[in-house]
């Protein structure tokens, strides 16, 4: 003779938001849980010739106590566990009960049905429960779940719900969680296999088994849309932990598509872009470049190309991130930026000197005014052991364009002025580029500092007092009036104080070191004066070649600026 136990399930709230596929889940994942906790084998959903449905774990078995709406202490302390099984099966039964889905569960324990009775102490009051009688197979393995009257359709759904039924490759495992290949445009997030976010925008999809704080507050009764607050985190600590080279290159190849705005959400996190090249810098000869630095360098980024290295294009901000994690990192580590490139070039460069006897007789005679140019401050210096021609010269970390001269020297500032040759095309070009390049010998001191601005300063008081001295070569030596920066035909500007320069839309350029304006006077008419303007601007705007290119890239849009003529 069977008897019959009925046991209140107490269900206090319905889900009324809740599918059948949302139940079933439940109770395939209570069915995962008790696979892994028993380490038992896979469990079977299978539909008999009944047209039932059946979810079967091979575990220890389902007691009415499994009933009562409260966290499962063992779930809550083992890794990897996905539900907390009296508050996600009740929930469940009740939505399967209001669906009209006959639901029994078999176990060695009893056998247990839904149905609606008084509720203990209240007749007036009909709640659901589950009526458990001896079990049919006392022998049975594990807990078996028989469902009628539900649709296959819905079985699917819920299955769609579970890591393990899709196909989602992994593609990296990390100690936060795994890294999925997608399988549609859309990128899903699980949480110990089971699903409870969908992205629209993100390049992977991801498994989070090492839930935080954050996590497991968001996990909900209802386990769906839980915010992006919550596993954001996570999921970039997946990524930042991540060493393959096919998620560096997939993240690599989305960050090209960063400056178009086509790139997915996981690269808006300037850590993961910065991974990212780390990454691919592991794997392949690369080189990341700036927009900026194409345009600038156009010649040294077809020839990084030509040398077998893909060129991928950063964001300005990476750039700048890159660069200072280089700093402190051993050659063997650093990323190779664009700069790093160059340096790399330049380390490597060598010079193709000219002999004297070997210039042009133009060349030569250009080349001679050294010999007036040394006699009139006093004689080579010094530290100055030779002054030499080269057909091929280093380019330098600004402009990226080749330096017209060169002081080259040792630690104890002992070395020797290298020319460009194609400067000894010009008389005058060549006096302002060796003056240049002896008061960087004199001084000791780099561009835009003010020990070299002073030494050339000093050296253009020399030229000038023996140019009012010497009316017969007052035109040679105008070319030294600048105050700053010698520049092939630069005169005074008349009256103005500013310094004429070769440039078909430029007609004067004037700049004072001392309150930071610079003031640049246009050959079609207007004078503007900018603010703030540093004097490594102002130097790089008189050495280049293009000085309306040069002042379009770095001055115009970057310093404020107003009309004064």
């Amino acid at each position: 003779m069977l008897l019959m136990k009925k046991f209140d399930l107490n269900i206090e709230k319905i889900l009324e938001n809740w599918d059948a596929k949302h139940a079933v889940r439940e109770i395939i994942a209570n069915a995962i849980d008790e696979q892994k906790l028993t380490d038992t084998k896979e469990i079977e959903i299978f539909k008999d010739n009944s047209a039932c449905w059946h979810i079967r774990d091979y575990g220890r078995g389902l007691k009415y106590e499994h009933f009562t709406q409260k966290e499962n202490d063992e779930k809550l302390n083992h890794e990897g566990i996905i539900g907390k099984f009296g508050i996600g099966l009740k929930d469940a039964l009740a939505t399967f009960e209001r669906k009209g889905i006959e639901t029994k569960m078999l176990s060695r324990f009893g056998d247990i049905t839904l149905g609606k009775s008084q509720k203990s102490g209240f007749d007036d009051l009909i709640t659901l429960h589950a009526y458990i009688s001896d079990a049919s197979n006392p022998s049975v393995i594990g807990t078996e779940f028989v469902l009628k009257n539900i649709s296959d359709f819905d079985i699917q759904q819920a299955k769609n719900l579970f890591l393990k039924f899709t196909n989602e490759r992994v593609i990296e495992k990390t100690k936060y969680g795994d890294v999925l290949q997608k399988v549609n445009s859309q990128g899903n997030i699980y949480i110990n296999g089971v699903l409870v976010a969908v992205e629209d925008n993100f390049l992977f999809s991801y498994n989070i088994t090492l839930l935080n704080a954050a996590i497991k507050k968001a996990i909900n009764r209802e386990r769906t849309n839980v915010g992006r607050t919550a596993y954001a985190n996570t999921v970039k600590q997946i990524l930042l932990e991540c060493g393959s080279e096919e998620i560096g290159i997939a993240l690599s190849n989305d960050l090209t598509q960063y400056s178009y705005g086509n790139s997915h959400d996981e690269l808006n996190w300037i850590d993961v872009q910065q991974h990212a090249a780390k990454i691919l810098n592991n794997y392949r000869k690369v080189v990341f470049v700036t927009a900026d630095e194409i345009e600038r360098g156009t010649d040294l980024v077809d020839e990084a190309r030509q040398g077998g290295s893909q060129i991928v294009v950063i964001p300005t901000n990476l750039r700048d991130k890159i660069a200072e994690q280089n700093i402190n990192s051993d050659s063997t580590d650093k990323v190779r930026i664009f700069s790093e490139f160059v340096t790399e070039r330049n380390e490597n460069f060598e010079f193709k000197f000219i002999s004297e006897v070997d210039l042009s007789e133009s060349e030569k005679k250009v080349f001679d005014f050294k010999n007036r140019l040394l006699a009139a401050i006093g004689g080579k210096p010094w530290n100055v052991k030779e002054i030499l021609i080269s057909e091929t010269m280093q380019k330098d970390d600004f402009t990226f364009q080749a330096a017209e001269g060169l002081w080259s020297h040792t630690d104890d500032n002992v070395g020797n002025i290298i020319i460009k040759r194609s400067i000894l095309k010009d008389e005058q070009r060549f006096v302002a580029v060796l003056l240049h390049e002896l008061a960087h010998a004199l001084s000791g001191a780099p561009d835009a500092t003010r020990r070299f601005e002073s030494e050339l300063t000093r050296q253009l008081g020399i030229f000038g007092l023996k140019s009012l001295s010497h009316s017969n070569s007052q035109q040679k030596l105008d070319s030294f009036s600048s105050p700053s920066i010698p520049e092939v035909g630069l005169q005074v500007a008349e009256s103005s104080g500013r310094i004429r320069v070769k440039s078909s839309n430029l007609y004067a350029v004037g700049y004072n070191s001392d309150t930071r304006k610079l003031q640049i006077e246009f050959r079609k008419g207007g004078v503007y004066e900018y603010d703030d303007v540093p004097e490594n601007i102002y130097s790089g705007l008189m050495r280049a070649e293009s000085k309306g290119q040069f002042a379009g890239a770095y001055i115009y849009s970057h310093y404020k600026y107003k009309v004064i003529g």
